[in-house]
């Protein structure tokens, strides 16, 4: 069977005006006008076949069973209203799901993290790792890190970063027979693949570097693999400062030459169009704009 629900603004102007015992006070608080009040009320009792205020001697009171019933609804509106500021309270700060490439993740945000949640420990995080694609922003995730030109539709995108590629290697290749003096050299190395051959085809032509093979050398699924290969001494990657920046501050990486190239994509962080402005949204939105531009500002 159907469960039978009273009018719910006749239910909202008969608590306000059972609260203050006067229609005129009730209009005030719900922003609206005295005879609305006085209308709703009268859908409710006729709704409820029984008279729940009387008027004596120009007063407004209640009549026992309107006292009754004002004491039994008054508790649910109180529940309801602070189930809406918890949900609110929750929406604005709480939990934040971050999605983001592995590579993004484990390289930048997870050493910087602390600094974060250091500063806003009433916000709970949460990084969730995924595979690059452009696809991953979904109900389970508030905001995330996409690789690309910035246009994505019903997304709001800020950028993070141009992604400036430069030759990164280990020390030990700066060493003996075949060591990297000048871009030349790096015909003598295995170049390192992150994904596809591309991007180091891009750059090369970029440099006009036409004798060298770049159908050689391993490919990788992520970045932070390829960056490993190359501080192993395993070949030369074309690497994202960014990322490679807790490689390079250990010494663990170089970079070679002064040569960089920056890619047409870049990083964004990125969240549905509609909850852009969320609070704890625009928090960690400022938040890691202003990381790297300090950084960059450092290292200039």
């Amino acid at each position: 069977m159907r469960k039978r629900y009273p009018p719910l603004n006749a239910l909202r102007a008969f608590e306000a005006a059972a609260k203050h015992l006067s229609f005129t006070k009730a209009a005030d608080e719900l922003f609206v006008t005295q005879a609305a009040i006085s209308h709703q009320i009268k859908l409710l009792e006729d709704y409820l076949h029984m008279k729940l205020f009387l008027r004596k001697n120009r007063t407004l009171l209640l009549t026992e069973e309107g006292q009754a019933y004002y004491l039994d609804i008054k508790e649910i509106f109180a529940h309801i209203h602070d189930a809406t500021e918890k949900l609110m309270s929750k929406g604005a700060k709480g939990a934040i799901t971050i999605g983001m490439p592995a590579s993004f993740a484990s390289q930048w945000l997870v050493p910087r993290i602390n600094l974060f949640t250091a500063l806003y420990p009433d916000i709970d995080v949460r990084i969730k790792a995924v595979d690059f694609d452009e696809n991953y922003l979904d109900e389970s995730i508030d905001v995330a890190v996409y690789y690309g030109r910035g246009r994505w539709a019903n997304l709001h995108s800020t950028k993070l970063q141009t992604e400036t590629l430069t030759p990164l290697c280990s020390p030990l290749l700066l060493q003996g027979e075949k060591a990297l003096n000048c871009l030349d050299d790096l015909a003598k190395h295995t170049l390192l693949h992150d994904a596809s051959r591309s991007v180091w085809k891009q750059w090369l032509s970029h440099f006009k570097l036409t004798h060298i093979n770049v159908n050689q050398g391993p490919i990788f699924s992520h970045s932070m693999l390829v960056l490993q290969a190359a501080a192993l001494g395993q070949g030369i990657a074309l690497g994202n400062t960014l990322l490679a920046k807790p490689d390079l501050d250990s010494g663990r990486l170089i970079a070679p030459f002064a040569e960089s190239y920056d890619a047409k994509d870049g990083f964004y962080l990125v969240s549905e169009a509609a909850f852009a402005d969320q609070e704890k949204i625009t928090i960690f939105r400022e938040w890691i704009v202003q990381q790297i531009e300090s950084e960059e500002h450092a290292n200039a």
